[in-house]
């Protein structure tokens, strides 16, 4: 019995079109040629002095290059952009806390670009942000000075920074295909976390934006392959893509269906979890698990340092379009329809239809699913996620619940043209 899928579903009122890319069974779209790397700066060793008066972060580096610091607020961050950097350090780097530090984590940010996130004890100030060349048989170092700053100043602060605009806007990896005259619907397949945004990791070291990407480009695959939709990705590769952003590309491309792939996790001191769960949009969750893992979602920003101050007014209040009564139907007949394909290859929760805030599925006029494909923090749904026959059969059953819920519709639409 193929164990540990969790579906979270919500529709909004029209169907409309995409399409898309690459064999993703052979993982075309997340292969490098072998020395694609091996030209990109490389970061190789990091360290932290000092203490709660001064705290210097250090990193080596093979070269020079250039850096841009700033901070952010609720929670405290301090978040340096960087050249695409090939990161060689060790798997608890991120872990360390001393001084000012309370842990730091690093990653792509986009295509040539790359982060660091340090989360702070408290307000602080950026004393020193520079880089310096290789010397006295030292490698390049980049380094970080922070000292304590009260929260007033802090906020002056970045009123200021935000008054220059920073060039480090994310956008989707892949723009969606242009129609040209072709009538099928647009899937937009959204596999979620990437870049610095790891998502959850298991303890054997497997991390939640692979698996869900890997997942993703086969289901593009099944897609493609019936020939009645275009398919198009927010991302292909391993970049982080905000969650706004998300929702606004499949807005922007009259995307029929919206799909977000993910994989949860649970505490060890919380027990296990299993099957699959189909949820709906609501502002109130269904139960305590349902709010634990949107709150848990919906962080992904904060994660990667993003500044949500500029975020527009529309998509804080998308919430309350989508109470209308055509999304609510579209929502419940998805999910009756994703609950009774997968039966054949899924043991369901014993409560397969919940509700939680995610804001990735804020879409106000795009059918929008977000899949949590099982627990990896369950030995069983983990050695599942890892299966390529198993994430086929299950991309062979998702697509085909695609089939049931636009079948109807397509039919209707070929009658009206004759």
């Amino acid at each position: 019995m193929v164990r540990g899928l969790t579906f979270i579903c919500v529709l909004g009122a029209g169907l409309l079109a995409g399409s898309a890319a690459v064999a993703a069974e052979r993982g075309d779209a997340v292969r490098k040629p072998a020395n694609a790397t091996e030209s990109l700066p490389a970061a190789t060793d990091v360290r932290i002095g000092g203490d709660d008066k001064q705290t210097r972060f250090v990193v080596d580096l093979s070269q020079k290059i250039d850096l841009a610091a700033f901070t952010l607020a609720d929670p405290y961050r301090v978040v340096i952009d960087l050249p695409q950097v090939t990161f060689k350090l060790s798997a608890k780097a991120g872990e360390q806390s001393r001084g000012l530090v309370k842990a730091f984590r690093y990653g792509l940010i986009m295509q040539g670009g790359s982060r660091i996130v340090l989360d702070t004890k408290g307000p602080v100030r950026i004393d020193k942000a520079f880089a310096l060349d290789a010397a006295d048989g030292q490698p390049a170092r980049l380094v970080l000075d922070l000292s304590p700053t009260d929260r007033d100043s802090f906020k002056r602060t970045i009123s200021l920074e935000n008054r220059s605009p920073r060039s480090s806007s994310v956008k989707p990896s892949e723009a969606a295909p242009q129609a040209a005259g072709d009538t099928r619907p647009l899937i937009v397949l959204d596999p979620g976390h990437g870049g610095i945004d790891n998502g959850t990791k298991a303890a054997s070291g497997e991390m939640e934006k692979d698996l869900v990407l890997q997942f993703a480009l086969t289901l593009r695959a099944k897609l493609e392959h019936s020939g009645k939709y275009r398919v198009a990705m927010t991302r292909s590769d391993d970049t982080f893509i905000p969650l706004a952003e998300r929702v606004r590309f499949a807005r922007a491309h009259g995307a029929a269906l919206f799909v977000s792939v993910h994989a949860d996790a649970i505490p060890r001191r919380e027990g296990q979890a299993e099957g699959a769960t189909v949820y709906t949009l609501s502002e109130h969750a269904s139960d305590a698990e349902a709010a634990r893992l949107a709150e848990a979602e919906n962080k992904a920003d904060v994660i990667a340092g993003v500044d949500l101050t500029a975020e527009p007014g529309d998509v804080a209040n998308i919430l309350v379009d989508l109470a209308q009564r055509e999304t609510k139907t579209y929502s419940a007949q998805f999910a009756r329809t994703l609950v009774g394909e997968l039966k054949a290859t899924a043991r369901l929760h014993k409560n397969p239809m919940k509700a939680a805030g995610f804001k990735v599925l804020t879409a106000p006029d795009v059918p929008s699913v977000l899949v949590e494909l099982g627990y990896m923090s369950t030995k069983d749904d983990l050695k599942l996620l890892t299966s390529t026959v198993w994430q086929a059969k299950t991309a062979a059953a998702l697509s085909q619940a695609v089939d049931t819920f636009f079948t109807p519709r397509l039919a209707g639409a070929g009658r009206g043209a004759n």
